[in-house]
């Protein structure tokens, strides 16, 4: 199946129900409404010369006319390919990797676009979002003129879409995703959620992950329900929001999650439509998972993916769990065959610990990096460089990256679990744990924690070690205003090592 294919059946099947809604300028959409548009700027994007295989980039904030560029460059066979606004000084790191024959931007990113399409040869046309400047056209005025598309190639094999890498362990690799794998994901992503058309979506994280890709949009659209984009949140905004759109599904990461319980708590119940949220973009504390649990009486699903999947590892369900299956992710989608694997590529004994390793539903490859696509997709799996585990009945808990893993005195420490036992604590926020170079351990762990203003170090570091197996005697505690975090959601690691490792 198509990507696009769910506007036009939206269209057929739905007309006047609501496909988006850009909730910041409170724009919608009918699903009729949609297919016209997507169908005009198919028709702009032929002109201007783009056909099958093309790449398009897209250099915006969340809005409408980033999902109708973005559908239609599917409907015409061209490739997507989405760069998160807060990348305007690597901009040209992407355009050189991508090569783009048309850039569409919004106003505010039109120095960095510009710059950066100055190094390309021949140069991208440029169409900006909000009207005509320098060296750009009018996206109104385009969309305004009638072009007529093209015949609709109708290639599910062919790449849709450049999914980039959060770039934690290199510089980021555009994962190259088609059309009918990532259907098949997102179909089985529905059926796990029990998604149906009555369903109202909401994602509040960037548009330029595949997260938001696979999660809230095209996994609601299969079933025909209302998708949500927002550009600016905040506690407080992001709370009414829900509550205005009837929201039932919230697509967000940890962070947005706890602003969510936090808001909830001041106003005294969760908003009233919504029947759960679910987390991507990096691991879940159980104790939030507890506490939407046993606070807003909603289950907090989690999510494991990666870029280079269009889908999911392995997804939880949207029901109320119990303490023992906190931790856990959840079971493998149907379209995955998920093993646990050793350095040789030998499948582990339940609940031992491995590499998380997947057959089927994944990307075709990396965007012009045949070594790496080997390295990654060797022995016919996708091998995620995650390391987890697999209990007897197919459930599957993420235990963090191998290259994040840190070594003190010999010992191997997995960092999520210091990180889970602070988050754990009374006025701790959230807590992310690094390893810096020692002449002596090897590494010296320092953990990082938000929360509030009188956390004492001390005091949490003897709270946590009756509950972990590590001697956290050279275990660092700091307390930090807020974490960096990347655009696909995560706490950014490199940088609060850096940090560290500076005296910051």
């Amino acid at each position: 199946m198509l990507m696009h294919q769910l506007i036009r059946d939206g269209a057929a099947r739905r007309p006047d129900r609501v496909c988006f809604r850009w909730v910041d300028r409170d724009r919608a959409l009918t699903f009729v409404q949609a297919a016209e548009a997507i169908e005009a700027a198919a028709g702009m994007l032929h002109h201007l010369g783009i056909g099958k295989g093309d790449r398009v980039t897209i250099f915006a904030h969340n809005g409408m006319d980033y999902l109708v560029s973005m559908f239609a460059c599917w409907r015409i066979g061209a490739i997507s390919a989405l760069v998160n606004v807060k990348f305007a000084d690597e901009l040209d790191y992407y355009f050189a990797d991508h090569t783009p024959s048309v850039v569409i931007y919004t106003h505010d990113m039109g120095e960095a676009v510009r710059r950066a399409a100055a190094k390309l040869t021949p140069l991208p046309r440029l169409v900006c979002m909000d009207g005509p400047q320098d060296g750009a056209e009018s996206l109104p005025e385009l969309m305004a003129a009638g072009f007529a598309p093209p015949p609709d190639p109708a290639d599910e094999t062919a790449i849709a879409h450049l999914s980039y890498t959060s770039g934690t362990t290199g510089r980021p690799k555009g994962a190259c995703l088609a059309h009918e794998p990532t259907m098949r994901a997102t179909s089985c992503i529905a059926e796990r959620l029990r998604i149906t058309a009555e369903d109202v979506s909401f994602g509040p994280t960037a548009l330029s992950s595949s997260y938001q890709l696979v999660g809230n949009l095209l996994a609601p659209l299969r079933r025909g329900a209302t998708v949500n984009v927002m550009g600016r949140w905040t506690a407080e905004s992001g709370f009414e929001a829900l509550e205005r759109t009837q929201a039932t599904l919230l697509v967000a990461n940890p962070t947005l999650l706890t602003d969510v319980l936090e808001a909830a708590r001041a106003r005294g119940g969760p908003p009233k439509t919504l029947r759960l949220g679910m987390s991507g973009g990096g691991p879940v504390p159980p104790v939030l998972k507890r506490a939407w649990r046993d606070e807003l009486g909603l289950p907090l699903v989690e999510s494991y993916g990666q870029s280079e999947l269009g889908g999911f590892v392995a997804l939880g369900e949207p029901v109320l769990l119990p303490d023992e299956a906190l931790g856990a992710v959840g079971r493998p989608l149907p379209d995955k065959d998920v093993r646990i694997q050793d350095a040789e590529g030998r499948e582990v004994p339940p609940g031992e610990l491995g590499e998380i390793c997947l057959a089927g539903g994944f990307m075709v490859g990396y965007w012009g990096r045949p070594e790496k696509t080997a390295e990654t997709l060797r022995g016919g799996f996708l091998h995620t460089g995650d390391a987890g585990t697999m209990a007897a009945d197919g459930t599957v808990t993420m235990r963090g990256r191998f290259a994040e893993l840190i070594t003190v005195a010999g010992r191997t420490w997995f960092p999520r679990d210091i990180e889970e036992a602070l988050a754990a604590e009374g006025g701790v926020r959230e807590a992310a744990v690094v390893g810096l170079p020692d002449a002596a351990l090897g590494e010296r762990p320092v953990a990082f924690v938000t929360g509030e203003a009188g956390l004492d170090p001390a005091g949490l570091k003897a709270a946590i070690a009756p509950r972990l197996g590590y001697d956290l005697t050279p275990l660092a505690i700091r307390r930090i205003e807020a974490f960096p975090m990347t655009p696909t959601g995560k706490i950014a690691k490199a940088e609060l090592r850096a940090a560290a490792l500076a005296g910051a």
